[in-house]
């Protein structure tokens, strides 16, 4: 009796060991259009194994690109698609630059940063003005959603003016923002939908 940990290593453990057995014997077979027909056999083996990922994108060509890989890329077909080239399959990805750019105030975040440098470079008008009291609102918003206490408009105008470099300077006389306890109120009814959401779901899932 032959243990598996003294079998050859799977290439792909996934598919278990007949699976693999049966792709070792397709490169075997001397005629290319037998193996043609026994590779197309595999391949909707290798499907059946997994109906629930039909639907992804390119399902077919992952199987045709893992029957490559499990015959170590030497099975002579004319397969339907283009193969993952075997020099690609271990290479890594580019690495991912991470923006180390420094975030002034954390409760805003960076996006809102970006968008108050775009108001900065905007003419003076009624779009800019509009953009401004929609920035401002959003900057209550989100103070409130890190503080969850009650904040003076002009704080939000004095981390504006910071924010824009003196560039953006309101006045409370002429701007009035949402009242703290109305966007409070709304939070808070919005964690309630939301607790209330994921009760239904949780309680639906015991059911079934």
């Amino acid at each position: 009796m032959n243990y598996n940990t003294e079998l050859k290593k799977l290439a792909l453990p996934e598919y278990g060991r007949n699976i693999q057995n049966m792709v070792d014997y397709c490169v075997s077979i001397p005629e290319k259009e037998e193996r043609q027909r026994c590779a197309n056999s595999i391949i909707n083996i290798m499907g059946n194994m997994f109906p629930h990922l039909r639907d992804v994108n390119d399902f077919k060509h992952i199987l045709w690109d893992h029957l490559a890989i499990m015959s170590d890329f030497k099975l002579d077909i004319d397969y339907p698609y283009e193969i993952i080239k075997k020099e690609n399959l271990y290479s890594k990805p580019p690495r991912i630059p991470y923006n180390n750019s420094r975030i002034r105030y954390r409760h805003y975040g960076k996006t809102l940063e970006l968008m108050i440098r775009k108001a900065n470079e905007l003419e003076e008008g009624e779009e800019k003005s509009y953009l401004i009291h929609l920035l401002a609102n959003q900057m209550k918003k989100s103070f409130l959603t890190w503080n969850k206490e009650s904040v003076d408009d002009r704080k939000i105008f004095k981390d504006l003016d910071e924010l824009s470099q003196g560039k953006i300077v309101l006045n409370e006389e002429e701007y009035k923002l949402t009242e703290s306890r109305e966007i409070l109120a709304r939070n808070n009814n919005n964690n309630n939908n939301n607790n209330n959401n994921n009760n239904k779901k949780n309680h639906s899932r015991k059911n079934r």
